[in-house]
């Protein structure tokens, strides 16, 4: 297989085993996701369909663009994952809709913040492993990404073009 389709290959593997794990905890485990979880998703998203298309074309420089592309998309959603993580430390505030605020000032808006809550708070730790939620292992897991993409774009068989 030529360098050209088993970087693309590669990328659109790793991309959809994140996800299936992702996917996995919440249908077989019961994990929901909160508002950032889903959003963390979008970039795996984005570089399987980018894979797909460098995937179908085949050529050495569209795998070359697959790459920075990629590496832009894991980089994203390192920061993501690491605001995610910011949030569920309660260093830094995060969406009103799925974290949870202060005491309310009466009855009234007190309902109308249950009402415009989402149920699973973005603040809240529902999974760790080894001090670390799944917010921060994605961020791991993305900047690992980025880092082997931006490596993989110095070798020089990945500047030249065919």
């Amino acid at each position: 297989m030529t360098e050209a389709r088993l970087v693309p290959l590669l990328l659109l593997l790793v991309s959809a085993a994140v996800l299936a794990a992702a996917w996995g905890l919440q249908l077989v485990d019961g994990l929901q996701p909160c508002e950032l979880c889903l959003d963390q998703r979008w970039p795996y998203y984005a570089v399987m369909a980018a894979a797909f298309l460098a995937l179908i074309a085949g050529r050495r420089g569209v795998a070359a663009a697959l790459l920075s592309l990629s590496a832009l998309a894991f980089l994203a959603g390192t920061g993501l994952a690491l605001y995610h993580v910011g949030v569920e430390q309660h260093w830094i505030a995060g969406p009103t809709a799925c974290t949870s605020g202060g005491p309310a000032a009466s009855i009234e808006e007190l309902r109308q913040r249950l009402l415009a809550q989402q149920v699973v708070q973005c603040d809240e730790v529902q999974w760790s492993l080894f001090g670390l939620s799944l917010a921060g292992w994605n961020a791991v897991v993305s900047l690992a990404l980025a880092c082997c993409c931006l490596a993989a774009l110095r070798r020089p068989e990945a500047r030249s073009k065919p």
